[in-house]
């Protein structure tokens, strides 16, 4: 019965909806087609539409895309949470600047890995700055 029916529509139905389409004989002439001319044809411009963009999908261009939700991706991953204890005495510059994007090679001080971090993602993800202040 559902092959039969889907027969019917590609034997008998969709021959005769293309006869009855306004199609012109040349480019220009789509310009003097109606309005509902070009309405009884929009259902097929639609399907070619869909069609078209079927086919040139696998050629399109991928978004870039974090390779997971995590933010943390290897950094001390084998422990349950990862803590750094810097004690502000022991800083022997005036400016240190610490890791907040993980991805940092050097963790738990900044590289400025957040900056292709922040390209690919399009955060904004920046250093964590401790300045001691010089007396």
């Amino acid at each position: 019965m559902f092959l039969e029916t889907i027969s019917r529509i590609i034997k008998v139905q969709l021959p005769a909806y293309l006869k009855r389409l306004p199609l012109p004989e040349s480019i220009g002439g789509f310009a003097s087609l109606t309005v509902s001319e070009w309405l009884r044809l929009l259902p097929l411009l639609g399907i070619l539409a869909l069609l078209g963009y079927l086919t040139i999908r696998p050629f399109l261009p991928k978004k870039k895309k974090q390779r997971d939700s995590l933010i943390n991706l290897k950094i001390q991953k084998e422990n349950p949470k990862v803590v750094n204890e810097i004690d502000i005495e022991d800083l022997n510059r005036a400016n240190v600047c610490y890791c907040r994007c993980w991805r940092s090679k050097t963790f738990p001080v900044c590289d400025k890995s957040h900056l292709k971090h922040n390209e690919l993602t399009g955060d904004n993800v920046g250093p964590l700055i401790l300045k001691k202040k010089i007396l």
